[in-house]
Order: structure tokens, then sequence, then C-alpha cells
């Protein structure tokens, strides 16, 4: 459940090492999807008109439906994929089906540090949200596209978001039925590069949380290819023609392979200085 939270402290999940909240907008409208792991049965509630359509997909959410055949084979190509395909065995991908949920945090996590997306994130739902359906206090849904489609780029600033973020949020949300319309991944990440502003590194980011794509590889993410890099070889730094590199063997199962080395806490060596944390809310 933890993939699905593409930026750290999303107020639409709260997740507990026995619970999981998670709100969103379905087609029936806003709902409140709680899962409840008691030993070793998993439980489901819901909440608001999206109540059925929750339940009804609930085990795809949880990663139940998440296919991991033929992966044991491919991990042992490397030894410490093999490891971590044993340590990791319950590592599951799940697969929300809401695209626009997730496209508008990976909009925001272009190119800005951790901090800088996870503010303008925060903001933008007390902005233009609502408190989620069910008793879990402080969730809150995802914005609707109408709305933020509607909003003129220099309304974001206020909210740390500067034009280039905000633009690409707004040409994204006006195409937010075609997008939910893709029929898997592959469609979805046709229709998400069209979109300017949309690359590669958004759109596997996208297709990872929504229809559980185990292959989705974050070309151009500023830590993972070094930290594959480092994983697979030892080397403290890498480049996204390497990771590919690496990771070929273990199609279709290479973001499977990322999501078990960010499990494991591996992590590239860090060497000068840190990006800086940019704010863009009084200009």
């Amino acid at each position: 459940m933890r993939g699905l939270a593409l930026i750290q402290g999303d107020p639409t999940l709260s997740i507990s090492p026995r619970s999981c909240w998670f709100a969103t907008r379905t087609p029936d409208g806003p709902g409140t999807l709680r899962l409840v792991l008691g030993g070793d049965e998993l439980s489901f509630e819901a909440y608001g008109p999206g109540a059925d359509w929750l339940l009804a997909r609930a085990d795809a959410i949880a990663g139940l439906r998440d296919d991991v055949t033929g992966f044991a084979e491919l991990s042992r190509q490397h030894p410490l994929v093999a490891r971590l395909a044993r340590e990791h065995a319950g590592l599951r991908i799940g697969a929300t089906g809401r695209v626009f949920h997730h496209l508008v945090p990976a909009i925001l996590g272009q190119k800005v540090t951790g901090k800088e997306a996870h503010h303008g994130y925060v903001r933008m739902l007390r902005k233009f949200s609502q408190p989620a359906p069910g008793p879990r206090e402080g969730l809150l849904l995802p914005p609707e596209p109408e709305v933020v489609a509607a909003t003129p780029y220099w309304a974001f600033h206020p909210l740390g978001i500067e034009q280039k973020r905000a633009e690409t949020l707004r040409r994204a949300a006006a195409r937010a039925a075609a997008l939910e319309r893709s029929a898997d991944a592959a469609a979805c990440t046709a229709r998400l590069v069209s979109i300017p502003g949309i690359g590669p590194w958004t759109a596997a980011e996208v297709t990872r949380a929504v229809y559980g794509d185990a292959d989705a590889v974050s070309v151009g993410d500023y830590n993972i290819k070094n930290n594959v890099a480092f994983a697979l070889t030892g080397a403290a730094r890498g480049t996204d023609e390497h990771m590919l590199e690496l990771l070929a063997p273990f199609a279709p199962h290479r973001g499977r392979v990322c999501a078990l080395i960010a499990a494991a806490g591996i992590g590239a060596p860090r060497f000068g200085p840190r990006m800086p944390v940019r704010s863009f809310a009084r200009f």
C-alpha cells in the first residue's frame, strides 16, 4: 500500500502497520476504503457514494491481484535480487484504477525536493478539496479535475506551485476524462506523454499506482538510477541508460526490482550539496 503514496505524507492516505485508509473520487462519487489486517486475513470497509466501487476492487488496491508469475525465476539472475525477493516475498503492487488522483502528486513531484512537493500538494488539497467520507479525521479527497482545469495558473503560486507545474496540472485536468478511460498502462502512458509537461518519469509513477504496473521504471528520477546501480553493481553513481541495461533481464518486473531495492532501504552514497528547497508562494 505504501507504493500508492507518490508524495510522502499524502493526505488521501493514512497507513499504519495493520491498517490503511484510502480516499478517492470514484466513478460513483467520493469514497473511502479502509483495509484492516487481522492475523492472516484482510478485511475491507468503505464509506460514501463510492463505497461499492471501492469494495469491488479493494483486493486490487491492496495488491492482491498483483501477478508475480515468473519473478522467482527471474530474480535468480542476480544474488541480491534473489535474496530481496525471498526477504520481501509479501511485497505487492496495488492498483487503484484512478488516474487523476495519482497524476496530481506526480506532477507536483517533478524536478523539486520532496518537501516542496509535499507542501504544494497539502496546500492544494486544502484549497481545492474536501474531507473524505467516513470516520477517519484529517483524510482528504483528491481535487476535482474540473476545478483544477478552471483555475488560472497564478492562483497556484500562493500554494508554492510555479507556472510550469501549474500549467501542466491544468492541461492534465482538462484531459482527465480521457485518461481515466485508458484500457491499460500502455494506453495510459501514450496519453500521458502526449500532454506537454508530462514525460516518462511522471507516466511511470502514475501507471505503477493506477494499474499495478510491475514493469514501470521511473526514468529521470534523481535517485533511483543511482540506487539501482549501487545495489546491482556497487557503483556509487549510475545513469538512466545504465539502469535500464541492468534491469532489462528482469522484464516484465523491472519496477518490482526497484520496489524491492527501496523496501530494503538500499541507497547509493550521497555526495555534495543537496537540492535546495525553494518557495514560490511569495512570487
